[in-house]
């Protein structure tokens, strides 16, 4: 009788994800033998649990891609943990299936489109790319996160990890069901339950990691297109943006800075002398990144062809040949980074490239692997991949998943080597949970339209919700013609996300913010302006990313987690815990109750046009604002503006974290991290500087203070570190 309803319930979740498609299949699917596997349950951290097939060894648990490391049980589970996995093997595939009350919202599932409530939603977890996000029926993207996260009613929370590589499906299309299906042999499932979603975000931390404090330069806004080429060209849009005073840091050269689209190479007529272009752009304050992709032309007379082969490093076929698929350079060989071998190989190509050149910062692009010819636009799933240490030699169906994620580790990896008194910068388009440790990402190939600027939004807080707190999209789209309107409205938002970057494709009509008249030109302006001055508490925000996860860009449930009115809101949004976010083309968004003050950023000047986003700061919260600069540099704080907003009973605090911006002394305890106070008594304000942590010593610099206190503002001016007091009444 048990074995009966098993069989009922496995086709039904068979049938929900999509996995079974017509008479034949659910023919031989009836007759495969399903089996219920037995399950090692166990404690291994703070409500966080593991579960584990008895299939594979729960003491001896194969190498984990996601995991920052391995997790010794602790304890037996509980008597009263309800959130427990039904976990079932046919011969094809792992089945897991969670139970859960139909009130529950859920969240993440990593880079993926529609809404940010992902109940009612399948995600199909094979990194794919999918150029204007029109393939796959737009539920396969570049990344893979089989991670979701459930929000109850009461406003506690649990988050669920599937610590597979396989190719897989996550299914919230059916109501209390959680269904996870996945190639490959059996894998262990974490289950984080806490008291909110802040502490399930910590609790993936603790499993997964965090991101690595980036260089401060990394914060700022950043102008690319395939291409800017030749050299003088690139010359030509820095030396625009400074004439300009439109604020930037950072320049991207795309493929076509490259001899024949070859990796480790420079066009010799167009890009001659890559080392004095970035000294021209270093003079200027910018820096420079430079594209890398994983597919090397299959060429003899080509230097990292010849090595690669000698060393007999690239990923093989079933039938134990070299594979070779069509990319940008025409037939191409691929590493295979599963091997220890590549791997060390890979981190040595960066040396000269990057120390003779000057170069800042890698862009890890076409990762996933793309392959123009090959089967869904990738390498074949029966590709061979050889492993070596940790990893297990494996089909591609196995390891296609984490290919960028081994590549851009690779990459950091060798640039710590070349320059390890310096943050590595590495942006990626594929990558996988846990991915964060490596490299920050930015949403592919997306289009200038109103819909893909509004979808944004809702990606970007899923990869934060997901791990990963370093995103944005192509900011005015990658593809097609963006009009001026379309445009200013995306600088507007897009240039408040964590990763801040304009994009345009080779056939699309010019994107700088120049070209759209002086209008969206000025609006432009103004809104990389107020990026540039919250540039001090953003840059805090990635302080605590990097120390326990916590998403910079926040959805607006995170103010309430008990206001059911809040889960679905994907319009606005909030950088950390202080900042609300809405978009002027925002329709009544659902936004937090209690004290939020309308707020502005540039002194003595015009903020509000018809593209500006709305700025509202939590009753409370103090935020730290350096000057408006061309570029980042120490100095954005030799002016330090607190600005704050007071609660119901007078009082607010914020803090501020500082140090080289560049550099690993912060790890010594080289920074500054300050925490200031407010409170009202006696008809007076008191701002003053509450505790301090960090070895750094204390700039001297005035501090201006702007304090919202019910319809009235008041302010002042302080050396750093005083307290002033201010007249109420």
């Amino acid at each position: 009788m048990f074995e009966k309803l098993l069989k009922m319930w496995l086709l039904s979740v068979l049938l929900v994800a999509g996995l079974l498609t017509n008479a034949a299949e659910l023919k031989q699917i009836e007759l495969e033998k399903f089996k219920k596997l037995d399950l090692t349950s166990k404690i291994i951290g703070k409500h966080i649990a593991r579960f584990v097939p008895v299939t594979v060894n729960e003491d001896k648990l194969p190498f984990s891609f996601a995991l920052q490391k391995k997790f010794a049980a602790k304890n037996k589970l509980p008597s009263d943990w309800k959130l427990t996995p039904l976990i079932a093997r046919t011969t094809k595939q792992i089945q897991v299936t969670f139970n859960i009350p139909k009130d529950i919202d859920l969240y993440g599932g990593g880079e993926v489109l529609g809404p940010l409530r992902r109940n009612g939603t399948v995600i199909d977890l094979w990194n794919s790319s999918n150029f204007k996000y029109e393939k796959f029926e737009g539920c396969r993207l570049y990344q893979s996160h089989p991670w979701v996260m459930g929000v109850r009613p009461d406003g506690s929370a649990f988050g669920i990890l599937f610590d597979t590589t396989w190719r897989a499906k996550l299914d919230l299309g059916k109501d209390g069901i959680i269904n996870f299906s996945a190639a490959g042999e059996g894998f262990p499932v974490y289950v984080i339950d806490r008291k909110s979603p802040q502490a399930v975000m910590r609790g993936l931390a603790e499993l997964t990691g965090t991101m690595q404090l980036p260089p401060l330069w990394a914060l700022g806004y950043q102008q690319c297109r395939y291409s800017y080429a030749p050299a003088d060209r690139v010359k030509e849009i820095a030396d625009a943006f400074r004439s300009k005073k439109i604020p930037c840091d950072v320049i991207w050269m795309d493929i076509d800075y490259m001899d024949g689209y070859r990796i480790f190479t420079f066009d010799p007529k167009g890009f001659a002398n890559p080392a004095a272009l970035s000294k021209y752009l270093h003079k200027g304050g910018f820096h420079g990144v430079w594209m890398i992709d994983p597919g090397v032309k299959y060429d003899p007379n080509y230097r990292v062809y010849q090595e690669g082969t000698a060393r007999d490093l690239w990923v093989r076929t079933k039938e134990n040949v070299t594979f070779t698929g069509d990319v940008w350079p025409g037939k191409c060989v691929f590493p295979d980074f599963t091997m220890p071998l590549a791997q060390k190989w890979w981190r040595g190509l960066y040396k000269d490239f990057i120390s003779k050149n000057g170069i800042d910062g890698v862009w890890n692009d076409m990762n996933e692997p793309e392959v123009f010819d090959g089967p869904e636009g990738s390498m074949p799933g029966d590709n061979w991949h050889r492993g070596g240490g940790v990893i297990s030699p494996g089909p591609h169906l196995k390891y296609h998943n984490v290919y960028g994620m081994l590549m851009v580790k690779s990459s950091r990896e060798g640039l710590l080597k070349v320059q390890p008194e310096k943050r590595p910068f590495i942006l990626s388009r594929s990558n996988f949970i846990g991915g964060q440790r490596y490299a920050a990402c930015w949403t592919g190939d997306n289009s200038s339209t109103w819909q893909d600027l509004k979808v944004s939004i809702p990606m970007s807080l899923t990869l934060g919700l997901s791990g990963q707190p370093f995103s944005g999209p192509d900011i005015g789209g990658f593809d097609g013609k963006a009009t001026a309107k379309l445009w200013g409205h995306w600088i507007a938002s897009g240039a408040l996300f964590p990763f801040a970057r304009a994009h345009a494709e080779k056939e699309a009509p010019n994107k700088e913010p120049w070209v759209f008249g002086k209008k969206v030109e000025n609006a432009v302006r103004t809104a990389i302006e107020r990026r540039y001055r919250l540039l001090p508490y953003m840059y805090t925000l990635f302080q605590q990313a990097s120390l326990d996860g916590m998403p910079v860009m926040r959805p607006v449930f995170f103010a309430d987690s008990k206001d059911r009115k809040l889960r679905a809101e994907q319009e606005a949004f909030m950088l950390g815990k202080d900042l609300l976010v809405i978009p002027a083309w925002s329709k009544n968004p659902a936004l937090p109750k209690g004290i939020w003050q309308d707020v502005k950023l540039l002194d003595g000047k015009k903020e509000k046009d018809n593209f500006q986003c709305t700025l509202k700061v939590r009753g409370g919260a103090i935020l730290p604002l350096g000057k408006v600069v061309q570029y980042t540099s120490p100095e954005m704080l030799s002016e330090l503006t607190l600005l704050v907003v007071l609660d119901k009973d007078g009082r607010a605090e914020g803090k501020l974290y500082e140090d080289a911006g560049n550099g690993f002394d912060y790890k010594k305890g080289q920074y500054l991290l300050s925490t200031y106070q407010a409170k009202v008594k006696n008809g007076r304000i008191t701002v003053s500087l509450k505790n301090a942590e960090g070895k750094m010593q204390r700039p001297e610099r005035k501090v201006k203070v702007m304090v919202y206190a019910g319809s009235k503002v008041y302010k002042g001016k302080v050396l750093d570190g005083g307290v002033l007091r201010l007249n109420k009444n």
